[in-house]
Order: C-alpha cells, then structure tokens, then sequence
C-alpha cells in the first residue's frame, strides 16, 4: 500500500511539473508575442525620426532611422520609404547645384560621412563639386538597389507609393525633399 501511494504520489508530481513546463512556455511564447506587437510602435518611431532628419536636413542619421525601419519591420513599405530617402537627398542636392550653392553642397558632403567626434578636428572635406558627383552616383545605386528590393517584394504596392510620392512632388516642387507624402502617415 505504501509503495502504491508513493507511485501516486510520483505520477502527481510529474503531472504538476509537466504543466509548470507547459505554462512557463506559454507565458514565454506571450511574452515574445507582445515584444512582436511592439515592433510597429518602433517602426512608427523610426518613421517619426526620419521625417524630422528630413526636416532638418539630416540626411545621414534620416537614411540611418529608415535602415532601421527596414531591420524592425522588413516590408515593401520600408524598402521604398528608404528608397524615397535617397531620393530627397538627390532631390536637395540637385536644389542646390540650380542654384549653384557650393558651400551647402559641401555641408551636405560632410553631414553624409561625419559620425565620429574626430571629425571635429579632422573633417573629412572634399571638393564640394567632386562631392556633388560622388553623392549623385552613390545616391542613384543606393536608391537603384532599394527600389528592386521593394518591387521584388510587391510591384503593385510599389507603384502605388511612387504615385503618392509623384503626387507629394509636384505639391511642392521647391521643398519636397524636406518632408514625405501626407498619405504616408509617417
């Protein structure tokens, strides 16, 4: 009879542990769920950054908060959001060489490669018309390779957030690289 209720007793246990496992796992899987349902908060955070970055002229740490965009919430949405980045950055650049403004395109050269603190003492300079050149190129691949990446994720979804930036653009020809299409809730 003891030997019996010692066998119970057993079994019991291992029942219990057995659901103790299976609840820490539930309450382990819920607990990465609601980490998941806080990525489109940070998405929308990023987004939110870039606008401002774009605002400011930013451009750097603008493609920098879209990049990051992409790694929390890769999308066709994201790829063309950072493709519509280098975009304005061309979009500015271009603004800037009609009105033959040296010296800003030289800002932009710097405000793209400056990141570390030794930069205060040691600028990365480059001739503002060479670095008009040099960013017009890399620029356009960037924008190239971001673009196919979006279309090969949704070509119709694509189209349709080129035709809200086309319309953004003509809205505001002279400043549309400071800010992105109303329709795109950033």
């Amino acid at each position: 009879m003891n030997a019996s209720w010692m066998q119970k007793r057993v079994w019991e246990m291992v029942i219990w542990l057995g659901v103790g496992a299976v609840l820490i796992g539930a309450f382990q899987f819920s607990n990465s769920w609601a980490q998941a349902d806080q990525t489109p908060g940070e998405m929308n955070d990023c987004l939110a950054r870039a606008k401002v970055y774009l605002m400011a002229g930013d451009y750097r740490r603008a493609v920098e908060a879209s990049q990051r965009n992409i790694d929390l919430n890769p999308s066709v949405e994201a790829y063309v959001y950072l493709a519509y980045v280098y975009q304005a950055i061309n979009g500015y650049l271009d603004s800037l060489v009609k009105q033959e403004d040296y010296v800003r395109v030289e800002q932009l050269s710097l405000n793209l490669t400056a990141r570390e603190i030794i930069d205060l003492i040691d600028p990365p300079n480059v001739m503002p018309r060479m670095a008009q050149e040099l960013i017009h190129e890399g620029i356009r691949q960037q924008f190239d390779v971001t673009a196919a990446m979006a279309n090969r994720l949704n070509r119709a979804r694509t189209d349709e957030l080129w035709a809200q930036q086309t319309l953004w653009r003509e809205a505001m020809p002279d400043s549309w690289w400071a800010g992105v299409p109303g329709a795109w809730k950033w």
